[in-house]
């Protein structure tokens, strides 16, 4: 069914505004209030995605949520961010037989992914972090951190000066 919702949206109406809240509140386990999407959207079940409230997507999510996805408050989603629960031995032997493991991913409040970023299975985005673009996230990233690379890895502490480099950011 997740696929079949998923057309719908990615099909809708630009300005179709309704219909399109009303597709991701069927989509998903839960939705909270402010949940915007820019479609294409790609989901294997949509029923094991869980998105809290104030929460943004850029183009070209995608979400594997074969185990459980949890999408906390105030969350941002650069263009082409892929969440994948699912995994498959390294063993070839293991592999041959087409067995698959899934684990939940966590992405907690006031998080913001970065464009093109993975996020593999098992891992939890800690509160306020940032991920930098083309990161592969293949372990936990604490609360309140910058991380980026490939495989990604926390490069400093989120603090008050940043309140200030805005500027730097935006050529001001």
């Amino acid at each position: 069914m997740a696929k079949v919702r998923a057309y719908e949206y990615n099909h809708s109406h630009p300005f179709g505004q309704e219909l399109r809240e009303d597709i991701i509140q069927r989509m998903f386990a839960s939705v909270g209030k402010q949940c915007w999407i820019e479609p294409p959207i790609n989901l294997a079940y949509g029923t094991h995605t869980t998105i809290g409230d104030n929460f943004y997507a850029n183009f070209n999510l995608t979400l594997v949520d074969d185990a459980e996805i949890i999408i906390g408050n105030n969350v941002m989603f650069a263009p082409n961010v892929t969440i994948s629960t699912a995994g498959h031995p390294v063993h070839p032997d293991l592999r041959h037989t087409q067995q698959q493991f899934s684990l939940p991913v966590i992405i907690e409040d006031g998080v913001w992914l970065g464009s093109g970023v993975i996020i593999n299975p098992g891992v939890t985005i800690g509160k306020n972090s940032v991920i930098g673009a083309g990161s592969v996230v293949n372990r936990s990233i604490p609360p309140n951190v910058v991380a980026a690379g490939v495989p990604c890895r926390v490069l400093r502490n989120i603090t008050d000066e940043d309140k200030n480099k805005h500027q730097l950011y935006t050529g001001q």
